[in-house]
């Protein structure tokens, strides 16, 4: 397997519903590094997974779409607890169809929340 990885960050403000979120039911801000794993069993004919420029502009493309928002307020996530996981899968989804023409493959969106904290979401881009 070859794996292709972009790095970028966005910073956001949003709240989560729900007891289990404790003080994060408050409004709260968050920045979460954002790492964005390309990978295929086989190259394509100029010998890569995918152009690292590309991967790189479409994730500032998708992440233009949530930085400095308060989630809340945003239409896209109305009735949503915009909880890293969510977040992961979103961004996936968003960067996947920017990319399709160019990857078929896995595409793997890891959110840092902080050095100690991290969540994912994996899926196939066809």
């Amino acid at each position: 397997m070859y794996t292709i990885a972009v790095k970028d960050h966005f910073m956001i403000a949003h709240s989560l519903q729900g007891e289990v979120f404790g003080p994060a039911q408050k409004l709260h801000g968050a920045t979460y590094n954002v790492t964005a794993e390309f990978r295929t069993e086989r190259l394509s004919q100029d010998g890569i997974v995918i152009d690292i420029g590309l991967a790189l502009n479409a994730l500032k493309a998708v992440l233009a779409l949530l930085n400095y928002k308060n989630l809340d307020e945003e239409e896209a996530f109305r009735g949503v607890n915009t909880t890293t996981e969510y977040l992961a899968h979103y961004i996936h989804g968003q960067l996947a169809k920017r990319v399709r023409a160019s990857f078929q493959g896995t595409l793997k969106i890891t959110l840092e929340e902080s050095h100690v904290a991290w969540g994912s979401y994996e899926g196939t881009v066809t």
